[in-house]
């Protein structure tokens, strides 16, 4: 949880500085593509703040109303994040830049600025504040990778595609999802600002714009549907409950596996149930004997185990 921690403080910091460096960009030059940018960093610095209420909310000890713990918090604020990614930043960027393109143009200040004594062309203020997101971006970025490398290595996940249907760990999940799009955004909007600067064709600023509200829409809803999965009780991928289950067949005294489930109930935190058949010969202090210690073993196996519930049936 601590890793998750840092991934969304380091991208909120970001994204902070960001934002009012862009929207100046935007005042100076009234450039599509800033004011989609401004968005886009407004945006994610509001999510970060929702993550950081997931994780501290998500951590509270179970209640009497909530016997296992509030750790789907988590799950419902990160899909709070892809509502506001897809309703704020996407749809006000692709709008704003489409706009622009029916105008067929954009306004852009017509004078240079005088800054300590030194004139020049507003544009560069862009240029500088959209190398600057790229910098910031790129270090939240990797901060965000770093997380999910590690959930990588532990699970045996060999791709990020497969870390991105299999985690429970939404908090990093969804930081990683949207440092890239916003460094993939910054370098479309560097990108358009060239061209309109040196074709002097708006179109590309505009577009720019409307390709980065259509981008930020299409990774809301990726990032909703995943979100999703969670907050209904997705259970652990086939495989690794397959593994789970062979434990309990395999163990001493077990005659027959009857029943057998998983759920998540909040990140990296599993629950399990189970209806096991044991040998009739066998007393009911030694199957208490045998539970506890398969218990142990299911734990050992996967660390995302938190409570197990196993039914005995003889």
């Amino acid at each position: 949880m601590a890793s998750s921690t840092s991934v969304v403080l380091a991208a909120l910091f970001a994204n902070g500085a960001i934002a009012v460096l862009k929207f100046g960009g935007f005042l100076l030059t009234g450039s599509p593509a800033m004011l989609s940018e401004t968005y886009h960093s407004i945006s994610d610095t509001g999510n970060q703040i929702f993550l950081l209420v997931g994780i501290k909310y998500g951590a509270q000890e179970a209640t009497r109303s909530h016997p296992f713990g509030h750790g789907k918090a988590q799950f419902f604020y990160s899909l709070l994040v892809s509502v506001m990614l897809f309703g704020i930043a996407g749809w006000e960027s692709a709008r704003h830049g489409y706009s622009a393109l029916q105008e067929g143009g954009v306004h852009r200040a017509s004078e240079d600025v005088t800054l300590l004594g030194q004139t020049f062309d507003p544009v560069y203020i862009n240029y500088a504040v959209l190398l600057g997101a790229i910098a910031f971006e790129s270090y939240a970025l990797w901060k965000a990778y770093q997380g999910i490398s590690r959930q990588m290595d532990e699970y045996g996940w060999t791709s990020l595609r497969e870390a991105f249907r299999k985690t429970s760990d939404v908090t990093t999940l969804t930081a990683l999802t949207e440092d890239t799009i916003a460094l993939a955004g910054a370098g479309i909007a560097l990108f358009g600002i060239y061209l309109t600067r040196t074709t002097g064709n708006p179109a590309y600023d505009a577009g720019s714009a409307l390709v980065i509200g259509l981008m930020l829409m299409g990774f809301a809803l990726a990032l909703a549907w995943e979100n999703k999965r969670l907050i209904l009780g997705e259970s652990l991928p086939k495989a690794d409950e397959d593994e789970l289950r062979a434990i309990v067949r395999e163990w001493d005294g077990v005659t027959e596996l009857i029943d057998f489930r998983t759920v998540y109930f909040g990140a990296e935190e599993l629950l399990v149930t189970a209806d096991v058949a044991f040998e009739s010969t066998l007393d009911a202090e030694t199957v208490d004997d045998r539970i506890t210690e398969l218990e142990r073993a299911l734990k050992a196996h996967d660390d995302q185990i938190q409570r197990i519930y196993i039914e005995p049936e003889t």
